[in-house]
């Protein structure tokens, strides 16, 4: 197996402790803040913030999906980014930890692709009429979902675990490559995406309502921590209990 291969088999305490992935106290810590951030994060989203008073009337209720649409992608391209490092780590390091970091970091990053991607269009469809429309920023991030759907179709058609991970991880890192193409998408071409970080671009936000999108996208941080914590500590579960059959064969 891939644990047996790229990391030799030590008594050091930091492989036993790397071995066994996140502790079970940390991981109960992660799940309560994880969960409790995402609830306030929903009330203040839904509930305590003011209502959009510079966008029509009629369309001010879709805007609060805002609150998760932004915070989705964001968190998507964190995941990429955690993927492209745990890549050029794993090539550097030959330690199978990274590559378990950066398959599972793509896996999340590209749970909230879809969760950006599918949130936008609900906003699309009273805000502009249609569901979908081949702006520069979607289409760009269309290709980013692509590209990390094909880094799994690619890992799942090499069997030598060692092949697979170095291959991976070539691939990871250059299908990073279409993030910051998609983030600048909006700067280089005409879109119909604002400038988030432009001072003139508020994406429909009034008096009262910053402070729930700032909170939303720490709240997204935070899960997408958790989630990469214990789909990590799943990953080395799945390493020892292959590492052991082998060895029982």
């Amino acid at each position: 197996m891939e644990a047996t291969q790229v990391t030799p088999q030590s008594t050091a305490p930091e492989q036993s402790r790397l071995a066994t992935g996140p502790s079970r106290g940390t991981m109960l810590v992660l799940n309560i803040l994880a969960l409790a951030a995402m609830l306030v994060a929903a009330y203040m989203a839904l509930i305590q913030a003011p209502p959009a008073t510079n966008i029509a009337p009629e369309i001010a209720p879709a805007q609060r999906i805002i609150y998760f649409h932004v915070p989705s992608a964001w968190i998507s391209m964190v995941a990429f980014g955690v993927t492209f490092f745990a890549s050029i780590l794993y090539l550097w390091r030959s330690n199978v930890k990274w590559d378990i970091w950066a398959r599972s970091s793509a896996e999340i990053g590209i749970v909230f692709t879809v969760a950006a991607i599918v949130s936008g269009s609900i906003w699309a469809k009273p805000a502009w009429n249609t569901w979908w429309t081949w702006d520069p920023r979607l289409t760009t991030y269309t290709i980013v979902l692509l590209l990390f759907i094909a880094y799994f179709m690619l890992r799942g058609a090499i069997d030598e675990p060692g092949r697979r991970a170095r291959m991976a991880a070539v691939y990871g890192i250059f299908a990073f490559l279409s993030v910051p193409l998609t983030f600048m998408s909006i700067r280089w071409w005409n879109t119909i995406h604002p400038v988030i970080l432009d001072p003139g671009a508020d994406f429909g936000l009034g008096p009262g309502m910053t402070t729930a999108f700032v909170f939303g996208n720490i709240a997204f941080t935070i899960l997408y921590i958790d989630l990469l914590a214990n789909r990590i500590k799943l990953d080395w579960a799945s390493e020892r209990v292959e590492a052991l059959r082998e060895r029982l064969l």
